[in-house]
């Protein structure tokens, strides 16, 4: 989700990141990394688009509406492709991958594929502002109004400790794979504390909203857009400030999280290529509220990506057809 606040993603992805050009992981639809025909249709003409799906639910929603008006309106064949982070960034350079929807900043990867290897190129904002931090549930920030200042965490360390936090307060994070600063914060602001890793989105969302409704202790790694918090209102702790630079040393990070404007990262070839999928994706913009509404009928209402985006294309099509112009 980040540059290099999530170490996973740039740090953690370790031996699977450098041997993604040798796979064929298998991705939604049959596609594989691999796969050489992406953005090949000639000008005019869409041809194959290869989009890479992200593992949390807002970029699945991207995605869905992306891939739906593509094929629909564009008469696209859409090969979506299941890719952590920096593996998505490695198909740029290959044609394997076409597009990015969702970068949470990754300066580290910008400078890598766009600066360096001058494989891929920024298509714009999506509109979505993110913001990710530590939270607690509405619970607890109301029991203890002071624990949303991080400086009175180690007062409560002791009631967050789990079986898994080695008799520290456990900070509890998602996938690996996302953008997490968390373990340099820990250390460089002294917190009893030990960071343990959820496993998925889906598994951090169930201990919020377990820890809600049992009046249990958890502090974690959240973020927004996301549509959960409609459902359980985390409370956001407050950590020192954000100051442009604070974060440029990944190992001596002291400081909160900045607020991403998140955007879209493109192959080179895929911008050149004339395809009116490179139009949509350059055009496309919404708001974290869209978002979160088609991550929704994904997660809860248990609708295939296909069927909400159709859903909400339906009913926002004034801004869909500003996309297509």
């Amino acid at each position: 989700m980040a540059a290099q606040v999530r170490q996973w993603r740039t740090g953690t992805v370790g031996a699977a990141v450098v041997t993604v050009l040798g796979l064929t992981l298998t991705a939604c639809g049959g596609a594989k990394v691999g796969d050489d025909s992406a953005g090949s249709g000639s000008p005019g003409k869409c041809g194959t688009f290869n989009l890479a799906v992200n593992p949390w639910v807002g970029y699945e929603a991207d995605a869905a509406v992306v891939a739906y008006v593509a094929q629909k309106d564009l008469g696209c064949t859409v090969k979506k492709k299941d890719l952590k982070e920096e593996i998505a960034w490695q198909g740029f350079g290959t044609g394997e991958v076409d597009t990015v929807l969702e970068n949470w900043g990754h300066d580290d990867l910008k400078k890598k594929y766009i600066t360096q290897q001058k494989t891929a190129v920024s298509a714009g904002s999506t509109g979505n502002k993110g913001i990710i931090g530590w939270y607690v549930p509405p619970w607890l920030a109301k029991a203890h109004p002071d624990i949303t200042d991080w400086k009175n965490l180690n007062k409560y360390a002791s009631e967050f400790r789990t079986s898994e936090s080695g008799g520290k307060g456990q900070l509890l994070d998602g996938d690996p794979s996302y953008v997490t600063n968390d373990a340099a914060l820990v250390t460089n602001l002294k917190l009893d504390f030990k960071v343990v890793y959820a496993g998925s989105e889906t598994a951090l969302i169930q201990s919020f909203r377990k820890a809600e409704k049992n009046r249990e202790w958890v502090i974690g790694y959240f973020y927004e857009p996301q549509w959960f918090l409609s459902e359980v209102p985390l409370v956001k702790v407050n950590l020192p400030a954000y100051t442009t630079g604070c974060d440029a040393d990944a190992a001596k990070i002291a400081c909160d999280y900045p607020v991403y404007d998140l955007d879209k990262i493109v192959s080179v070839k895929f911008a050149k290529s004339g395809s009116p999928a490179y139009r949509l994706v350059k055009n496309f913009t919404w708001t974290n509220d869209d978002q979160n509404t088609v991550a929704k009928y994904i997660a809860v209402d248990k609708m295939s990506p296909e069927a909400a985006a159709k859903k909400w294309v339906e009913a926002n099509r004034d801004k869909v057809d500003a996309w297509l112009k």
